[in-house]
């Protein structure tokens, strides 16, 4: 089935699998949005049936609005900063707390082109993963170093890696 969008279609298609995949699963999830302003929801919303699976999304661009949306700590901002393993989990763990999803996924990075350092440069993204229930101990967060691809490409390329975080793992019963 075609659709009829203004998003890349490599994005598309991998929201489809996600939608797929956690609707066969009767699995709902949550995102937790930085530097994609949204796009993840956005490829996500252009499939039709979406709403069985996402419950919702929250874009908090600022550190502010990651603290009182996602009630990720001031220590943990200031300690780490934005772009962090700790602020990613941090704002999954918001993003589980805010709803009722089984899963959620964060994302925050510097698409650029400024705001990079030389510890964290333009490019830099990080993912978290966090489920409902899970043992606290167990972290799924990960950094990947894109490159200076362009604000856009910086942000289709964490897009795609944050819906494959959003695919089932065999342990999820797939």
């Amino acid at each position: 089935m075609t659709i009829d969008t203004v998003l890349p279609a490599e994005l598309v298609d991998a929201a489809r699998r996600v939608v797929n995949a956690n609707r066969k699963l009767g699995r709902k999830f949550a995102l937790a949005e930085s530097c994609t302003g949204g796009l993840v929801a956005a490829a996500i919303t252009e499939i039709p049936g979406s709403s069985e699976v996402l419950l919702g999304g929250l874009v908090t661009y600022s550190n502010e609005s990651k603290h009182a949306l996602l009630k990720v700590s001031h220590d943990v901002l200031d300690t780490f900063g934005a772009v962090s393993i700790a602020t990613a989990w941090s704002m999954a763990q918001g993003a589980l707390e805010a709803t009722d999803a089984d899963l959620a996924v964060a994302i925050t990075g510097v698409a650029g082109p400024a705001g990079g350092t030389e510890k964290k440069p333009v490019g830099t993204v990080v993912f978290a993963r966090a489920e409902r229930d899970a043992d606290p101990g167990d972290v799924v967060a990960d950094r990947k170093d894109f490159g200076d691809l362009g604000r856009g490409g910086v942000r289709l390329q964490a897009a795609l890696c944050a819906l494959e975080l959003l695919m089932p793992r065999e342990s999820d019963g797939e």
